[in-house]
């Protein structure tokens, strides 16, 4: 955030600088009207580029109050809005900030920064104020309009306005070259941008000679524009867009109660509220366009930054923000009776993980599920006497999901049995607020292990946590991923669909086959089997109604005649299997649905917390 900012600072500088030379040779010229405006111009920047080394040695710290009245010719000034006068001037007000972009110059910056900037924002608002009423008392409106040279004529002293107004420009743009390029060898030094070692190399000195020539060139650049009413807006908006994403960042900062948030100097919540606001209306009203154009080159910056190698060993700004604001809508929702809402619904897995190396085709249709705002919370479960350090291995495969954009976190327990874990971690996990809301298993492989299965699926229907058993085909895995099979169980024609999505597992099935069919670009399949031809006609309707209720798109409605097991084998095989899945499952038909399914099977089992029809 701090680099995405301080690009717009730092090219502040660069144009600020041709404005005050600009400034200083509309002064010049008014005592020397044959000199060349260009010469002039160049002559300013080199003496200026030549004096920065020892104003940095001296601490330089002059004032950088612009003359607001200071003879530029501008022509049109008659009928001008405000706005336009406003996006002129601005860059005048800015100078009090010069000392903050030499903190690393300042013995004491912490305290130096806010002394300094609050004098001389006192000091600069009388003087502005004291001009604009003697100007008033000393001149007609006409004159006000158009005399450029009103202060040098109407002054006692004119020869001491002008040398106040060449001091005043030649030390401003003194500052910027002092203080630009140290704003781009700090940015460099955080290895953030590109050429970020060029940027941030100094010389023997302390100087950074890198940056202070590519700040060089773009003030050159700046003086062929010639013109400072092109400047001076130029100047204004990255100014504001900076003012305004501080208030941005300072606003929740010191709204949210954050430790780490002790400033020195305290202010009200409304003035980070009133700067964010004021600052991105004038932005807007001063240039629409290129006010939108600033605001989203500072989100490519900071979205790119973000992709790139940035340094990760210090906590971010933003990271501190949404952790807080996490925590604060955690509070509100928990405030409100309920911290789970069905409309708000997205797969949370628990997945317990004895051996990572085994988690293969498993975690492919993890990722495929739970990609974006899904989630995954690994339980690595080691046993005392275990050679393999499960600790390790978890680690890497949570990594590994978080680089293919799903949410990981992970921890690992010591205990003997499995089930015990796994139940454990279950009733532990029913406390916190993102607690995971589907238990992620397996088929097992060894029948003796069926029972502890039984145990883990009955507990976590116990804690209102859905089940999702996944058997893949020995051969076939998810093969294709094209083409998906939800089998509804019929309940005969009495069988109302309220019953139906509050009891069961249809909730469930209807929402894992949706998400795997955005995922995958699969077609998908609603199946249900009746025992006679009398029963088509009243499972049409209820499957017709199961999907418009549910609001599945594309899908293909299918009614079977036969028995269950029958229809199963007979039907086309699809690449995934969805079914109900029973409190106390038969693991027997589970993997017999595998076999007759020719498929991959997933059985759910709902949590009672989920919706397809929210």
């Amino acid at each position: 955030m701090g680099a995405s900012i301080g690009v717009p600072l730092y090219l502040t500088r660069p144009l600020g600088i041709a404005m005050y030379i600009f400034g200083f040779r509309e002064g010049w010229l008014w005592a020397f009207p044959s000199h060349d405006p260009v010469l002039v111009d160049l002559l300013v920047f080199v003496r200026c580029s030549a004096s920065r080394g020892s104003a940095r040695r001296r601490r330089f710290g002059c004032s950088t109050w612009s003359w607001p009245s200071s003879g530029f010719r501008e022509n049109g000034f008659v009928g001008t809005d405000f706005w336009r006068v406003f996006a002129v001037l601005f860059p005048a007000t800015t100078g009090v900030l010069s000392g903050t972009n030499m903190s690393g110059e300042l013995r004491d910056p912490r305290r130096a920064i806010p002394i300094g900037t609050l004098s001389a924002i006192a000091v600069s608002s009388v003087i502005y104020f004291g001009l604009s009423l003697w100007a008033v008392q000393v001149a007609t409106p006409q004159q006000l309009v158009g005399d450029y040279e009103l202060v040098l004529d109407k002054a006692r002293w004119g020869w001491l306005v002008l040398v106040g107004l060449l001091g005043a420009t030649a030390s401003a743009a003194l500052a910027g070259l002092v203080g630009g390029p140290r704003i781009l060898m700090a940015i460099g030094n955080d290895r953030l941008l590109p050429a970020r070692d060029w940027t941030g190399k100094t010389s023997a000195d302390g100087e950074p000679r890198n940056a202070m020539l590519l700040t060089g060139a773009l003030v050159l650049a700046a003086l062929t524009l010639r013109d400072l009413n092109v400047i001076a807006p130029l100047v204004t908006m990255f100014f504001l867009i900076t003012y305004g994403v501080l208030n941005f960042v300072v606003l929740p900062e010191g709204s949210l109660g954050l430790v780490s948030f002790r400033p020195t100097l305290r202010v009200p919540r409304i003035v980070p509220l009133f700067g964010l606001l004021g600052s991105m209306l004038a932005m807007l009203i001063v240039s629409p366009v290129f006010g939108l154009v600033a605001l989203m080159l500072v989100g490519v910056l900071y979205l790119w930054i973000q992709r790139r190698d940035a340094p990760r060993d210090e906590a971010k700004v933003s990271s501190a923000i949404f952790a807080a604001l996490a925590g604060w809508a955690a509070q509100r929702a928990q405030a409100n009776g309920e911290s789970e809402s069905a409309r708000a619904w997205k797969p949370s897995f628990l997945v317990p993980v004895e051996d990572p190396e085994e988690l293969r085709g498993e975690y492919t249709f993890l990722v495929d599920v739970a990609r974006a705002e899904g989630s995954v919370k690994l339980l690595g479960l080691t046993r005392i006497h275990d050679d393999k350090d499960v600790e390790v291995l978890v680690a890497p495969l949570g990594r590994s999901f978080r680089e293919d954009g799903v949410y990981c976190t992970w921890s690992v327990v010591d205990e003997e049995r499995f089930g015990e874990g796994v139940i454990g971690a279950l009733k532990a996990l029913q406390s916190a607020f993102f607690r995971p809301n589907m238990l992620f298993l397996t088929l097992p492989s060894l029948q003796d292990r069926h029972d502890e299965f039984v145990a883990l699926i009955q507990q976590a229907a116990a804690t209102r946590v859905g089940v999702t058993l996944l058997g893949l085909h020995p051969k076939a895995g998810l093969a294709r991923r094209r083409r998906i099979n939800l089998w509804l169980r019929w309940q005969g024609a009495d069988w109302d669909v309220d019953t139906a999505f509050s009891v069961g597992s249809l909730n469930l099935t209807l929402l894992m086959g949706y998400r795997l069919q955005r995922q995958w670009g699969a077609d998908l399949q609603v199946t249900t089997v009746v025992p006679s031809q009398s029963d088509v006609a009243a499972a049409e309707a209820y499957l017709a109604e199961v999907v418009d209720l549910a609001r599945l798109p594309r899908v293909e409605r299918v009614v079977r005649v036969g028995g269950f097991e029958e229809c199963v084998a007979g039907a086309r095989a699809a690449d995934l299997a969805i079914m109900g899945l029973q409190r106390r499952p038969d693991f027997v038909f589970v993997t017999r649905m595998l076999e007759l399914s020719r498929s991959s099977c997933l059985m759910v089992l709902d949590s009672g917390r989920e919706s397809a029809r929210a």
